[in-house]
């Protein structure tokens, strides 16, 4: 669901999510689209789901706020950056390790959180990496596989509980005070 006041914007929302078909008799495109139309049901529920977007978006800025404070000064975990005037959404909080630093991976700490039974996902793997993609063209600089080889995402979820997150972090003290 896109909410814009934009009215261009919303046009060229409508004519992607609709295949990018011209408005022509016969099916013809100039670029790719998508039908990633949502059904009137799901539409509602998504529209529904606004009334609480403010307080979901403050509860995954507490959460990241409280992973930040409990491991910000741990040697070599840091976080996403963001930059100056821009605002987050706190979607996903994800950390990155670096194990010459803090003495593992994120691999070795994500399987730690898993033995107390705590989900949590390695960054995505990018695009060019994906077997799919692998004889498409591509421009890397690194940076995408730094990323996916260092990152680890932890439980952020807007419906967290308080309990869960203090048992999230006091897992995560275990591992990075070794």
């Amino acid at each position: 669901m896109l909410v814009t006041d934009d009215a261009l914007l919303a046009a060229r929302v409508r004519h992607l999510s609709t295949q990018a078909r011209e408005p022509v008799a016969h099916y013809e495109h100039i670029e790719i689209g998508y039908n990633y139309r949502l059904s009137n049901m799901l539409a509602a529920l998504g529209r529904g789901q606004l009334a609480s977007l403010t307080e979901r978006i403050a509860r995954r800025a507490e959460i990241e706020q409280r992973y930040r404070a409990a491991l910000t000064e741990r040697p070599g975990y840091s976080f996403m950056p963001v930059g100056p005037d821009r605002t987050v959404n706190h979607w996903l909080t994800v950390i990155t390790i670096d194990p010459t630093l803090a003495g593992h991976d994120a691999e070795a700490l994500r399987v730690h959180l898993e033995g107390d039974d705590i989900e949590s996902r390695p960054a995505w793997k990018p695009m060019h990496l994906q077997p799919v993609f692998a004889d498409a063209p591509r421009r890397t600089n690194g940076v995408s596989e730094n990323v996916f080889t260092t990152g680890l995402c932890l439980p952020s979820g807007s419906s967290m509980s308080d309990a869960d997150l203090d048992r999230v972090v006091a897992r995560l003290m275990t591992v990075t005070s070794t």
